[in-house]
């Protein structure tokens, strides 16, 4: 497509000429003033060829001059196969994309890359194809290494059989996509979440398309389709008191070579709230630790794991900012005794690493995830009982980071120094733990026991104080059986 389109489009009728050409039926149109003209065999095909134009025209779609057709029509032709437009996009956003996140997207592309096609004939094997798109499509650290063959063989396959990205306009196609999204590997329901993430990221490239001027507008926006609900708060299930935290961490200490090694780690995730991915980034000069008392913990980072495929340097966790906060942006953390004990006792031990680096492993890295969660695990049985340990309780590290924001809720400190020290906005801390803060039950239904019999209390011999209180404290009293209303002891409205 030219680039330039206009609005201006005249037809004529279709003719007939008689010098005995194989094409005698002519149509004859103008876009901006610049006369076009196609042939036909036969008068039907005129017709047909005409009634398309008239009907683009009369749906106020603009026409390229450079070709006088639909902008649609040259859209199509001209359209790019998806798998490559998909690159196209992984290209574009990579630079600033974070590893987690060009991971995750990579995923969601060779999710839907996989069902986009015209014909499944020649198809290679469905685990193949799926590594040839994650590994090698949608890995733009790889577009220049060689491919073994079945990968480039399942590549090939995919770039001849891709939809366009001219019929991702096509409900059915969009259908098919969405679909994808919301079911695993193996065909069974994916999880909630991750449906939300793979439409997310198929949303987004649709919208670099729109941006490309490759379709219209978003074509996900135009079908109608219930996500699954997503749970917005921890199940207070999960959450630990103290006295199982310690047991949890006094087991952590006996296990294996490296249980000690990492007991502080998990201790900062209960008693500072953190994240176990800003725990790994602490070093020694993060920390003030006095002989006594309160200590503060000062973050300044965080080090996700990604995987060594999907980070700029090759190495498997990626060292960033903290979440939701500006470059180089601190978290200042206070840490209570039993902290500060611990950390102290690990610097005396273990010392630090390269950097100052408090958390590694005996050859010096960061412990892995599969490492420090299969250490929990271990834990876990060790320290609660069977029928504990069969339930959700702490089933994750992440879950002391659960336990130590409903401790704080719960003890009554102000929601704002709660999401401030575990670096959250407000409304979100109180919408994910909402569940969690306990411990008022009886006092708010005593209060609402109190409002439900007021009325009657108040009208009792000896419960003038009662109606003495609630004025003073600005309630109305009203008058029990005001004019008009209904009685029960009577079933008739009264009458003044």
């Amino acid at each position: 497509m030219s680039g330039e389109t206009s609005f201006d489009v005249k037809f004529w009728d279709i003719k007939k000429r008689n010098d005995g050409r194989s094409r005698p039926w002519r149509f004859r149109w103008s876009v901006a003033g610049r006369e076009r003209d196609e042939y036909f065999r036969t008068k039907a095909l005129a017709d047909g060829f005409r009634n398309k134009l008239v009907k683009a025209a009369r749906a106020g779609e603009a026409f390229d001059v450079a070709t006088g057709r639909p902008v649609s029509e040259v859209r199509a032709q001209n359209s790019p196969r998806w798998v490559d437009f998909a690159r196209a996009y992984v290209g574009h956003v990579w630079a600033s994309a974070a590893p987690k996140s060009r991971r995750s997207m990579a995923d969601a592309l060779a999710t839907v890359t996989a069902v986009l096609v015209t014909s499944t004939r020649g198809a290679p094997d469905p685990k193949v194809l799926r590594r040839a798109l994650y590994g090698w499509a949608f890995n733009h650290s790889k577009r220049d290494t060689v491919r073994p063959e079945e990968i480039a063989s399942a590549l090939a396959w995919i770039s001849s059989a891709s939809v366009t990205v001219a019929a991702m306009s096509d409900p059915a196609v969009i259908r098919a996509a969405l679909g994808a999204c919301g079911r695993k590997q193996d065909g069974t329901p994916s999880a909630a979440t991750t449906f939300r993430r793979k439409r997310a990221v198929l949303h987004h490239a649709l919208g670099y398309a729109v941006e490309q001027q490759l379709l219209d507008s978003n074509p996900v926006e135009r079908v109608q389709w219930k996500a699954a609900e997503v749970a917005k708060t921890v199940d207070r299930r999960v959450v630990a008191n103290p006295e199982q935290v310690r047991a949890l961490l006094d087991a952590v200490s006996k296990q294996a070579r490296t249980g000690d090694r990492l007991t502080a780690f998990f201790g900062c995730l209960y008693y500072a709230g953190t994240r176990p991915s800003e725990a790994l980034a602490i070093t020694v000069d993060n920390l003030t630790l006095p002989e006594q008392g309160w200590g503060r913990l000062d973050l300044v980072g965080s080090e996700p794991r990604a995987g060594s495929d999907w980070t700029d340097d090759g190495r498997p966790r990626d060292r960033r900012g903290l979440k939701r906060r500006g470059q180089n942006e601190t978290r200042p953390v206070p840490i209570p005794p039993e902290l500060v004990a611990l950390l102290r006792r690990h610097l005396d031990t273990y010392g630090t690493g390269e950097g100052g680096r408090l958390f590694r492993t005996l050859r010096g890295g960061p412990p892995q995830d599969s490492h420090y969660t299969a250490l929990w695990r271990q834990a876990r049985a060790a320290a609660l009982t069977p029928a504990q340990a069969a339930s959700p309780l702490a089933r994750r590290p992440y879950d002391l980071r659960h336990a130590a924001v409903s401790l704080w809720l719960n003890a009554g400190v102000p929601a704002t120094e709660v999401a401030r020290r575990a670096g959250h906005s407000v409304d979100v801390l109180l919408r994910v733990y909402a569940n969690c803060v306990d411990g008022q039950d009886h006092f708010v239904n005593d209060r609402i026991t109190d409002a439900l019999t007021g009325h009657r209390l108040a009208g009792e011999p000896g419960r003038s104080g009662d109606v003495s209180d609630a004025t003073s404290a600005g309630c109305e009293i009203l008058d029990p059986h005001p004019a008009g209303t209904w009685r029960a002891d009577s079933g008739e409205p009264d009458v003044a």
